[in-house]
């Protein structure tokens, strides 16, 4: 999917649209630095979540499973500047778990894509919920946005909260429990 001859020839064109000499010595190989690194940030469009949640495990019971402190970077597609912070989730599991990075590698499928914030979250959430088929899942997701803190308003540890909730996780109790636990 990443046409790396493509974006080399937009950087060339960015270099040259800020004044800038792509010619000059320190940026002779910026345009494939920023190639192969587009190729690393925007790995999740190769990426399959149904896939990554496919092993799975049987269990007794429907106590929650929490997954907290998951860190991500991601690119803002507004910008396109980059937003990072952690990732919590929990399901309920109906008979089955999935191996403890497979939650942390679904959320590096869409972190690792131009996005925003919201929609991640969501996104996170429905894959778990369509996977797994749990009781509930509920994400939670906190950020600090480039876009905020380089240009724009300027305000540096502004931090951004999203969070989504599928199944038992829109009851008051569960609520409160996964919170409590993400303390």
């Amino acid at each position: 999917m990443i046409d790396e001859a493509k974006i080399k020839e937009a950087v060339k064109l960015f270099l040259e649209g800020i004044g800038e000499d792509p010619e000059r010595e320190g940026l002779l190989e910026t345009p494939d630095r920023v190639s192969r690194m587009c190729s690393e940030l925007f790995a999740g469009f190769e990426m399959d979540p149904k896939e990554i949640l496919s092993k799975r495990f049987k269990v007794e019971g429907k106590e929650a499973v929490i997954e907290k402190d998951i860190s991500f970077y991601s690119v803002c597609e507004h910008h396109l500047l980059p937003f990072f912070g952690k990732v919590h989730i929990a399901y309920i599991p109906k008979g089955e778990v999935v191996g403890i990075s497979k939650l942390a590698r679904t959320v590096e499928v869409f972190a690792k894509r131009p996005q925003i914030q919201e929609r991640m979250t969501n996104q996170i959430a429905d894959a778990v919920m369509e996977s797994l088929n749990p009781e509930g899942v509920m994400v939670y997701a906190e950020a600090e946005h480039m876009c905020m803190t380089m240009r724009g308003v300027k305000k540096p540890g502004t931090k951004t909260v999203t969070m989504a909730a599928r199944g038992a996780f829109n009851e008051e109790r569960y609520r409160r429990e996964f919170f409590e636990m993400i303390k």
